[in-house]
């Protein structure tokens, strides 16, 4: 069975929430924080959901690392002693 274009885009949002979620749990930091970052540089929209299709078969610790990644590469001191 086809999955809907909405099913999928729900799936896309679910990836992000998860993806920010354990990112601002493992720099023990409010998700509100990784979203503000990420809208910085239209993050959600440019990098976690075209790459949800690679990513959302990873596991956990990979995805978090692809994202601070990601982050790191627009600011490098993020998350960081004073880096917010």
């Amino acid at each position: 069975m086809m999955e809907s274009e909405q099913d999928k885009e729900a799936r896309k949002t679910e990836f992000a929430v998860f993806g920010i979620e354990n990112l601002a749990e493992r720099l023990r930091m409010s998700g509100r924080d990784i979203v503000a970052e990420l809208n910085k540089t239209d993050g959600i929209e440019h990098f976690l959901y075209p790459s949800y299709e690679a990513l959302h078969t990873q596991g956990k610790e990979y995805i978090v690392d692809e994202l601070l990644t990601y982050i790191r590469r627009h600011n490098p001191n993020f998350g960081k002693e004073g880096g917010l």
